[in-house]
């Protein structure tokens, strides 16, 4: 096998997933496997804990289709606003829930199930407040099955008590059309802030995955990724260079691993002597597999990033199996 070999751990997204299950109680658990389960794989990821999940969230239509395709009937939010008609008639299709962010996307999804996002502060995608009557006017009460924002500071008391307020102002106006559409504002960082941030739900992602959001702890939650990289050759060092950085001391031999910055991996971070290439990594001493990956928290500092970034890039060209 020349790809990375990426092991995922099904027990431990179960056993948090089931965590984030207790936290919420009766309250609707959105479990977040967009970007592929955040490089954990969706299907297998939404297999294993649709009976604990009450709807499955993903960035766009396509990573929906593939959710229904592999069998998962539990709703789908797809968070990103459809762009034309050809995105609303593919969520129609599948049965997918749309989100709403404008009048326009109104409109445009008028016969969908749909979520409508209201602005509260990060200013990514969302209505602001003023728009949200008109808004309103414009979709069939009937489909209305949520209204949601996002915090952008969930681990700052502050900002995160400000977004509470202007959300509980947006849930108002919606809840007067529809009272029974669940309102939800936080993911996995609002998630751990519990009390009056849980609404009516959560979505949770990298929770999930057994890490959290920054100024938050994962006590309690599980890593589910582990991944390794094949030998490919020993090589007899002749002088000159270790890929392609000159060598600054001399080896009896080196170890040539089947892993490099095209896998996902960020170059100038060694895995072993100097940086990576874009196929390979070349270290001193190591076995027939190596482990690269079990701690995105360390990798993602060692990288001068974030553990979600490490996640979504690690397992991109590489063989996934499954501990269940």
């Amino acid at each position: 096998m020349q790809k990375t070999l990426s092991v995922i751990n099904l027990r431990a997204i179960r056993e948090n997933a089931l965590k984030i299950r207790s936290i919420l109680k009766e309250k609707k658990f959105f479990a977040v496997v967009k970007a592929d389960a955040y490089g954990h794989g969706a299907e297998e990821t939404a297999r294993y804990i649709e009976d604990i999940a009450d709807c499955f969230c993903v960035a766009i239509v396509e990573e929906g289709v593939a959710l229904r395709v592999a069998g998962i009937s539990k709703p789908v939010l797809v968070f990103t606003p459809p762009l034309d008609k050809y995105d609303v008639e593919r969520a129609q299709f599948y049965g997918l829930d749309v989100t709403v962010n404008s009048v326009k996307t109104a409109r445009l999804a008028k016969s969908c199930p749909c979520h409508i996002k209201v602005n509260t502060g990060m200013n990514r995608t969302g209505c602001n407040l003023s728009e949200l009557p008109e808004i309103l006017k414009a979709v069939k009460v009937e489909n209305i099955r949520g209204i949601y924002s996002h915090m952008y500071a969930p681990e700052n008391a502050s900002a995160s008590q400000n977004q509470l307020a202007l959300f509980g102002r947006a849930e108002s106006i919606a809840k007067s059309v529809n009272p029974d559409i669940c309102a939800h504002l936080s993911a996995s960082g609002g998630l751990l802030r519990g009390g009056k941030f849980l609404k009516d739900g959560a979505r949770c992602g990298i929770l999930l995955y057994g890490y959290a959001p920054t100024g938050f702890s994962s006590k309690g939650f599980k890593p589910a990724l582990k991944v390794y990289a094949r030998r490919t050759q020993t090589t007899k060092f002749i002088g000159g260079g270790i890929g392609y950085n000159f060598a600054d001391k001399k080896y009896r031999a080196v170890e040539v691993y089947r892993l490099g910055y095209a896998d996902g991996f960020f170059r100038t971070v060694p895995l072993g002597e100097k940086t990576l290439c874009m196929d390979a990594f070349i270290r001193e001493g190591g076995g027939d597999m190596r482990l690269v990956f079990d701690d995105a928290d360390e990798y993602a500092r060692r990288c001068g990033t974030i553990s979600y970034e490490a996640l979504t890039s690690v397992t991109r060209r590489s063989e996934r199996v499954y501990e269940r």
